[in-house]
């Protein structure tokens, strides 16, 4: 079954596609990437047998970038917390980039808050990139509304990491936190509790978001370091 899906990718490849993703995931093999654009994936997720759901989710590693996507938008579609728990830790030491990192959503989660937060605390310890991503990312986008807890950016702020990937995802949070919690996280900032490059670029993040009002830009430029 596995070999049949790759056959429907590969059926559905273009090549200007692949070559435009190809720049924005250089850190992954070229030949990789076929050119499969989301909407079809998204189709073709949707269209699977229960059956061929679990032989292709089973065989992990993946060849191709888009069979990464695939199992992406598959875990999305599940309905089952303890479903997507378990494809989670089974995928995520595997997601090697930050699009498939990024294609992870699966919404049936905001259901369960706490579940998740547990997981998530989980996830964020790690020392894969993408695991780490894939936390951070969870609790900015579930996490900085009716869910949040002042205790959420304080985990957030403990991940220190080298890794572009992760503190771009740190930077991004942050700045959208400053957009919904300005009160509880511009102390993050105050005091200098995130490293110098995720301090500045949060900064230049929300400077550029249109969330952020005139007087609170103004204040966050006297902030750089």
């Amino acid at each position: 079954m596995p070999q049949i899906i790759r056959e429907k990718l590969l059926s559905m490849a273009e090549e200007d596609y692949a070559q435009f993703n190809r720049k924005l995931i250089p850190n992954i093999d070229a030949a990789a990437i076929i050119g499969v654009r989301v909407p079809k994936l998204r189709t073709l997720a949707k269209s699977l047998s229960d059956n061929e759901i679990k032989a292709f989710l089973s065989e992990l590693p993946h060849k191709l970038h888009e069979e990464n996507m695939l199992h992406a938008l598959i875990i999305n579609n599940m309905k089952s917390p303890e479903a997507i728990f378990s494809a989670l830790d089974a995928f995520l030491p595997f997601v090697d980039n930050w699009a498939v990192c990024d294609s992870l959503r699966p919404s049936a989660l905001k259901k369960y808050p706490e579940e998740l937060v547990f997981q998530l605390r989980r996830h964020i310890s790690s020392e894969h990139t993408y695991t780490v991503r894939f936390a951070v990312e969870m609790l900015m986008v579930y996490f900085l509304d009716g869910y949040f807890d002042p205790e959420y950016p304080a985990m957030v702020a403990t991940v220190k990491s080298d890794d572009y990937y992760v503190n771009m995802m740190l930077s991004w949070y942050f700045a959208t936190a400053l957009a919904k919690r300005w009160d509880e996280v511009i102390c993050y900032l105050q005091l200098r509790r995130l490293s110098p490059w995720v301090h500045n670029k949060t900064i230049q993040k929300a400077i550029e978001s249109y969330r952020i009002s005139d007087w609170q830009k103004a204040y966050l430029k006297t902030l750089r370091i």
